[in-house]
């Protein structure tokens, strides 16, 4: 069955974006001049994605406000002769039906996807988190569809990282397919270095099948009181099966102050309109 659908958990305090997250949600702070989660939204469009849903906290219902049309802006806009000034945003909202549902309790990634069991209904869908960027040729997402589409099991995206790292993400362990791809026998959440797996982490790209509603049912909360879709999906391993595949292109954590400036930077250099001067204000430091 065709991935259709995708989740963006985008729900938490963003609390390591504190003061600025303190109204305005972290997920819509911009890189450069467009909100982090307009370029997760991109990415699921530009992977063929019909439908997102982006599971909300009481306060954010800002992310969706953006997604909607503004007519007086428009009508602004194009007595200014500006019209093109939106023409991306405009473009994301005519390929794509975007809406969101309330997580009305901050536990954990594993319950913000299970709140949006009944949008996703008895079909396969993709997972996006909110604060991970991913610049690759083909869009992240898209690259595991295509696994997905391939082998008919539940894929999740995977990098390598230092070890002293391992903490910080859910870790896989498995066997070899092919030089990218793994099948898992073991998800751990946050392990410490000398208990990992591997150094295989998953920064939050999924596609997961409709079996890993029932698992997150009976899933008790874990690291932190949360239900964890790490432990989910390692259950999911053991019943479905599960594939890792070591995707193509630089992965950032704009939810990281230091993951932020990369990003910013890197997008910038990108950017034929500010890369000569961001290269001259650089090069003085």
């Amino acid at each position: 069955m065709r991935v259709r659908k995708a989740v963006i958990p985008a729900a938490g305090f963003g609390t390591r974006f504190l003061p600025a997250s303190k109204v305005i949600p972290k997920e819509m702070i911009p890189i450069i001049d467009k909100p982090m989660i307009q370029y997760i939204v991109e990415e699921c469009v530009n992977a063929g994605i019909q439908e997102i849903i982006i599971v909300i906290s009481k306060g954010k219902e800002l992310i969706l406000q953006h997604f909607h049309p503004s007519y007086s802006l428009e009508n602004f806009l194009k007595e200014k002769n500006k019209e093109g000034l939106l023409q991306e945003l405009d473009v994301l909202i005519s390929h794509t039906k975007i809406s969101s549902i309330e997580q009305k309790k901050p536990l954990g990634l594993g319950h913000a996807v299970l709140t949006a069991k009944e949008k996703i209904g008895n079909e396969p869908f993709a997972v996006l988190l909110g604060d991970d960027l991913v610049d690759s040729k083909i869009p992240c997402i898209k690259q595991l569809i295509d696994i997905f589409d391939q082998y008919e099991t539940s894929v999740l995206g995977v990098m390598e990282v230092p070890k002293q790292e391992v903490s910080k993400y859910g870790i896989v362990g498995g066997t070899q397919i092919s030089k990218q791809l793994l099948r898992v026998l073991q998800m751990v959440e946050k392990p410490l270095a000398e208990q990992a797996p591997s150094q295989l982490a998953c920064p939050g790209r999924y596609v997961l099948t409709p079996g890993i509603f029932k698992i997150l049912e009976n899933t008790k909360p874990g690291k932190n009181g949360e239900v964890q879709l790490t432990d989910a999906l390692d259950k999911l391993a053991q019943s479905e099966g599960l594939l890792a595949y070591q995707f193509e292109g630089t992965r950032y954590d704009t939810g990281d102050k230091i993951g932020f400036i990369e990003a910013t930077l890197a997008f910038a250099l990108k950017r034929h309109d500010l890369k000569v001067n961001v290269r001259k204000f650089l090069e003085k430091y």
